[in-house]
């Protein structure tokens, strides 16, 4: 592994993107998997960025993955500070990564954690507050540069800035937790994903976004559940825990979309508020709007569904609500797909209502409820 990371970022507010060699990478034996930055002792909102670095399926964790990571102080700057050691003078162009960066190396377990203060926009405010990372994976693959890691309550982190990202190792969107000096988010990191040239880099999913990414909001119509009448966003209304989405294109109700529903009546009410889970209908063939309405209510209450939520679109290409947003195809029997904290953990396409398609998703749910999704 070598021991130098190339950087290509935008490296200041106002000044051009220029490649910056960090020449000073610690030997990779005195690289922990929790770092504290220079910025934890700023007069600012302490925070703990921390996750699981995962080869391309999501779940197998990596360890010895080299993390480096810089971001402005509190003002939203890249000061050089001569008395910090690990602050990098400005180069001829005046480009600095400033003093607030460092390294971390994944544990046996994937993990990661830094310790450091929320940074601050830049004076420009034309970009979400934002930490930069690289990675270099134990290989021969070449370092790359992943999706910045921004905070889900930034008011500059705007849908049409969202739907910009590329999702490189998965979304960077984290949404704190916790209460009081120091708040968590959690931000893992698929390797190769949306990485032009790896080795490992995947075709696009079948059916839905894929495990990574960012569920973007919609806003479908709700025939039955709490919000019946309404058109409420399920991620932005209920997206601060586990959530599930079942999309179907079967407009019938058929007995498999009853015994699917069961299943997700049964988890909602196990896990309490830590998991929401909603049935979109979106086949659009002779779609009338009062039809499908009465239509979906009349299941929900043949079923005495408390807590799943029955909603429609006029189909999955609707921009209107946009559904589009999710990529579903239509013509596959279901999508299902499993998210925390609005981002994407988990997906299966064409899922019988079996006991082990059940049984992988409740792994999936128990094996993700870690400590920080009961700290809020």
């Amino acid at each position: 592994m070598t021991t130098s990371v190339s950087l290509c970022l935008l490296l200041l507010p106002f000044a051009a993107a220029a490649d910056v060699t960090v020449s000073d990478t610690p030997p990779l034996r005195a690289v922990a998997a929790h770092d504290t930055s220079p910025g934890w002792h700023q007069r600012g909102q302490r925070v703990l960025i921390t996750g699981t670095v995962t080869r391309a399926d999501g779940r197998t964790p990596v360890p010895d993955v080299l993390i480096y990571y810089y971001h402005t102080d509190i003002d939203g700057r890249y000061r050089h500070r001569p008395g910090e050691p690990r602050s990098m003078p400005p180069n001829a162009q005046g480009q600095t990564h400033g003093s607030i960066r460092g390294w971390v190396r994944t544990d046996r377990n994937g993990r990661y954690r830094i310790y450091t203060v929320r940074p601050g926009t830049y004076p420009s405010r034309d970009f979400p507050a934002h930490v930069h990372m690289t990675v270099k994976e134990p290989n021969d693959v070449p370092e790359y540069y992943i999706d910045d890691v921004v905070f889900d309550d930034d008011p500059l982190l705007t849908s049409r800035y969202r739907r910009s990202m590329e999702n490189r190792g998965g979304s960077g969107v984290v949404r704190l937790s916790g209460g009081g000096a120091l708040k968590t988010g959690e931000r893992n990191i698929i390797l190769g994903k949306g990485i032009p040239g790896h080795p490992d880099r995947r075709s696009a999913p079948r059916s839905g976004k894929d495990i990574g990414e960012e569920v973007l909001s919609f806003t479908p119509f709700h025939a039955w559940g709490p919000d019946k009448g309404k058109r409420t966003c399920p991620v932005c209304a209920y997206g601060r825990y586990h959530g599930i989405l079942y999309f179907s294109g079967d407009a019938s109700a058929s007995d498999e979309t009853r015994t699917w529903l069961r299943f997700l009546e049964q988890e909602s009410a196990a896990r309490g508020e830590h998991l929401k889970a909603y049935y979109i209908l979106g086949d659009e063939r002779s779609y009338e709007h009062r039809k499908r309405e009465r239509s979906l209510a009349s299941v929900g209450a043949e079923l005495g569904l408390t807590r799943v939520a029955l909603t429609f679109v006029p189909s999955f290409s609707d921009t209107e609500s946009d559904v589009h947003l999710q990529h579903i195809d239509p013509h596959v029997r279901n999508t299902v797909i499993l998210y925390r904290r609005s981002r994407i953990i988990g997906s299966f396409t064409d899922a019988p209502a079996s006991e082990s398609t059940f049984a992988a998703l409740r792994e999936l749910l128990d094996r993700t409820a870690d400590e920080y999704i009961f700290s809020e």
